[in-house]
């Protein structure tokens, strides 16, 4: 006899010890929660902190099915405690999503060094430990402007645009011949600063850490047309964002290097939206095929919500537009447009009612 009541959890950041955190109904997570009750699924709240991990763990045992927005990275601390618990969980029967592999396999920069063969990708590079970085990323800069992109880090924390300084039309170089970059950190209101390759090698150490490294693309000339972000339920498009001032986003011209403009908001909007067709039929009939196919994932493996960022590339022979992956996004995407409610609470239902 198949189970007529099926419960999820939604797992959300604690703010303290205490796990003190806003109930579910008074917190962002609120009008997710109605849709999947709407859906006929029993809905839990569950506060997350390292320190109650065994609590959290007792607690999932007893769900059908846990949603999880917990940022990869958060005041100093990794979800490697997390992700340890939730695939654990997820070994015991308790469907999870996204599933700690599955954000392994596509949940960081790396999978743009990965589909580097991909249409949507550009001149993409990895660099896994410093050294390698120092052998190559001089060539590398010596085809123009890169962004260099710490594999795990959100927020633009790690994420660098690079560039060879120039003097008398020649790029510079410091006293021992070793070039001299012009680097802006993408973190909101980062300004432009002069360094040596060793000085910035040294900021970029840290991100070598554990099972890290730095996934380095060509600069995109057109960022300043903006971002435009997909959210995906499973496989198909349920809405889109827009940012029309990013980070990185160049100063206007004739402006000072440093006087560039503070990331805009995002705006929301449906899946309907005309002139983002063409690329949520590339994303939806062509892209995420090959995805799959190079990560080795189900299509029934993908995350219940997820997101791209593409920025704009160089358009085709026929002006259409291009675009090129930024990143990817699976551990806390939100928020998201209103449209992606109903199918998320729909694809909910069915991924429990499958694994149970």
């Amino acid at each position: 006899m198949s189970k007529e009541q099926f419960c999820v959890a939604i797992v959300y950041p604690a703010d303290s010890k205490d796990r003190s955190a806003p109930k579910l109904e008074a917190s962002r997570f609120a009008a997710t929660a109605a849709a999947l009750r709407t859906a006929g699924l029993e809905v839990e709240g569950v506060p997350y902190a390292d320190e109650t991990v065994e609590q959290v763990r007792t607690q999932l045992l007893r769900v059908d099915g846990v949603l999880v927005w917990v940022n990869p990275m958060e005041q100093g601390r990794d979800r490697s405690v997390l992700n340890a618990m939730l695939a654990d969980v997820a070994a015991k029967g308790v469907w999870v999503s996204a599933h700690p592999s599955i954000i392994d396999k596509m949940g960081t920069k790396a999978v743009l060094y990965r589909t580097r063969t991909m249409s949507w990708s550009c001149d993409t590079r990895l660099y896994a430990s410093p050294e390698v970085m120092r052998r190559e990323l001089p060539g590398s800069l010596a085809t123009g402007p890169r962004v260099l992109k710490q594999i795990r880090g959100q927020s633009g924390d790690g994420v660098w645009k690079v560039e060879l300084a120039r003097g008398n039309g020649k790029p510079a170089a410091s006293k021992g011949s070793e070039p001299v970059l012009c680097v802006r950190h993408a973190k909101r209101g980062s300004p432009e600063e002069r360094m040596s390759l060793d000085a910035f090698l040294t900021l970029c150490q840290p991100y070598f850490a554990g099972a890290g490294g730095m996934v380095d693309q060509v600069f995109q000339s057109r960022i300043g047309d903006g971002m435009v972000r997909c959210y995906l339920v499973r496989d198909r498009v349920a809405g889109f964002g827009e940012q029309l001032i990013n980070m990185l986003h160049p100063a206007a011209p004739g402006a000072p290097p440093n006087d560039v403009p503070l990331p805009g908001p995002r705006h929301y909007f449906p899946p309907t939206r005309a002139d983002f067709q063409p690329l949520k039929d590339k994303l939806e009939r062509e892209w995420l095929g090959e995805l799959c196919t190079i990560l080795g994932i189900d299509r029934s493996q993908l995350p219940v919500i997820w997101d791209a960022d593409f920025m704009y590339g160089a358009r085709d022979a026929d002006g259409r537009d291009t675009y090129v992956l930024c990143e990817i996004n699976i551990c806390s995407v939100y928020p998201f447009p209103e449209d992606a409610l109903v199918p998320l609470a729909t694809e909910t239902l069915a991924r429990v009612r499958g694994a149970c």
